[in-house]
């Protein structure tokens, strides 16, 4: 079965109500697997055995598994002759109307660069210190939450009480988003990720649930413009962005904000709570966090794949032959265990000299978000050990509900005592 005869059967499923995603045979699902915290051993293999390797999806589709840093990075960094379009995915002819989420991810040039241009005068340096002092009451509220709970005698998760609401209040204070809306919306964010949630929960009709939210949050903001960036794109762009694309935009930044930030404060939390000394240091020496934080970054790679890309056009990487129309999945997590580089890179070595990691991506569709999640994580780590210095885990680690078949790799929940 061809490609495109693949991508209408899949698409014919899911205009059913059935998930396509449910057909992906296991093998297949080897670059989202885990071991712990750690990517499986075979997708190091794939790697020794070569960075580009052939990669059998289910119906014929031909894919690519890039494992290796040096060509993922040429991969992301390419701005023509590879497509992340959406409809690559399931077929345009096969999308409902809503299911589409567009946006900056899901866009390619010229519509990516004119969508991100009006976006990245907000994510400069300057324009988010703004949000530090914001950042830093957000986190202070939720350790004084926390501690609340601990005097009432109430369990304590690091995931629902710190983790999650931080870049989720972060996020919506930067749009604009009411926070008293944001339970819909995280149940949505965190839905879409998981590969395997069953046809009552699919991706797609999760996507569709999110931009109708979306969209009645920008048509009250049409009537009335807040301060944040939603408001700021209406008053500016309101004449050139419509309804559908300006929901688009605020779907991937709140999915890409709030599900990965949440998922590495979490993660990170594991980490420093294996390591007293580790904990000790990003405690007492402020000037170790950076650092902490890149080597965290890279180590953990939350975002486990990058968006497909489907080549328009026949090249060469890794001395591989890509045809035109064949899928590349670039493993992020496989690539930021190369040894080439960094040395010892299954190793958490958090005073480790920087690397140029691919936990944001790379090239035209990296994070723009980037910096943003970095304060956040530089802001909420120190302050959670200085404030309880004595947290540990409240139960067993090889207990925890870790996600198993998730683009965006993390824990359900993490119970802790505050000591």
């Amino acid at each position: 079965m061809t490609g495109f005869v693949a991508r209408q059967y899949l698409a014919w499923r899911s205009r059913r109500g059935l998930d396509p995603l449910s057909l992906i045979p296991d093998y297949a699902l080897m670059p989202l697997r885990r071991d712990g915290l750690d990517p499986v051993p075979a997708l190091r293999e794939a790697r020794e055995d070569h960075p580009v390797r052939d990669f059998p999806l289910p119906f014929g589709v031909k894919a690519w598994l890039v494992t290796g840093h040096a060509e993922a990075r040429e991969i992301l960094g390419r701005s023509s002759g590879l497509s992340t379009d959406f409809g690559h995915l399931v077929g345009s002819a096969g999308i409902k109307s809503g299911q589409n989420p567009g946006g900056l991810g899901f866009t390619d040039p010229p519509e990516h660069t004119r969508l991100r241009r009006l976006l990245t005068p907000e994510f400069t340096g300057r324009r988010l210190s703004r949000l530090g002092p914001r950042i830093a009451e957000i986190v202070e509220g939720r350790l004084d939450a926390m501690a609340e709970l601990h005097a009432a005698g109430e369990e304590i998760d690091l995931v629902r009480d710190f983790a999650t609401p931080i870049p989720s209040l972060t996020i919506c204070e930067l749009l604009g988003i009411p926070y008293d809306e944001r339970d819909e919306f995280q149940a949505l964010s965190t839905a879409r990720f998981d590969l395997l949630g069953g046809a009552a929960s699919s991706a797609f009709d999760k996507i569709s649930e999110s931009l109708d939210y979306l969209r009645g949050v920008v048509e009250r903001q049409r009537a009335e413009p807040g301060d944040g960036l939603l408001g700021m794109l209406i008053r500016e762009h309101g004449e050139e962005l419509d309804t559908d694309e300006l929901a688009e935009l605020a779907d991937g930044l709140l999915t890409g904000g709030l599900e990965t930030s949440a998922s590495m404060l979490a993660l990170g939390a594991v980490l420093l709570l294996r390591d007293e000394s580790v904990a000790a240091m990003v405690r007492d020496e402020p000037e170790s966090v950076p650092g902490f934080v890149e080597e965290l970054l890279r180590y953990l790679t939350v975002v486990q794949i990058a968006f497909p890309r489907f080549a328009t056009q026949d090249m060469v990487v890794g001395g591989v032959a890509i045809a035109e129309g064949d899928a590349l999945l670039v493993s992020l997590s496989g690539a930021d265990r190369d040894p080439r580089l960094t040395p010892d890179p299954e190793v958490f070595d958090p005073r480790r000299p920087p690397s140029p990691h691919l936990a944001f991506g790379h090239g035209i569709h990296r994070c723009i978000g980037a910096e943003l999640a970095r304060m956040e994580l530089r802001t909420a780590y120190p302050a959670l050990l200085q404030r309880f210095p004595k947290l540990a885990f409240a139960a067993d680690e090889r207990t925890l509900p870790l996600r198993t078949t998730s683009v965006v790799y993390g824990v359900d929940a993490l119970p802790v005592t505050l000591g």
